[in-house]
């Protein structure tokens, strides 16, 4: 009842405003501030509110509520221990740059956007020319900026 009273009173004054802001010469702002101000009578009509405030009363709802929060934590506990334990983080890594194939340049001897050739076995690279390899040794850390160039056909 306290709800609806209140509702009540926010959307006549809301109106009151807007029939102020429309004395004002200003409609476009007064028909907004209206339909803002008649949402919550519309709320208290449809019984939205009464809903609201019945589970925000109930004991069972945030019983509920605590149940929920219990199984995600749950959840992101066992997440982390699965995480942690099989592999080490090298070769996840490895994984993650193998599935992702899609930001390799032609011809570029590691994932433009990846970590690098650290990520991938030896066996896997592409084979470059000798004449390549002579030149990109000694600035290999550019090789991933020539493989975002190659990419766009620079």
């Amino acid at each position: 009842m306290l709800a609806e009273t209140i509702c009540s009173a926010a959307s006549a004054a809301g109106l009151g405003i807007a029939a102020v802001t429309a004395y004002r010469k200003r409609f476009l702002t007064a028909t907004r501030i209206a339909a803002y101000s008649l949402v919550p009578i519309g709320l208290v009509l449809t019984g939205v509110v009464e809903w609201v405030s019945g589970i925000a009363f109930k004991p069972s709802v945030w019983i509920g509520f605590g149940v929920l929060g219990l199984a995600w934590v749950l959840f992101m506990t066992t997440r982390a221990v699965e995480r942690r334990s099989g592999t080490t983080r090298a070769e996840r890594k490895a994984a993650r740059a193998a599935e992702r194939n899609e930001a390799v340049a032609p011809g570029a001897s590691a994932p433009s956007l990846g970590a690098g050739s650290q990520a991938r076995p030896a066996a896997a690279a592409p084979a470059k020319p000798k004449r390549k390899q002579e030149a990109a040794a000694p600035g290999d850390d550019f090789s991933d900026i020539e493989a975002i160039l190659k990419k766009h056909g620079i």
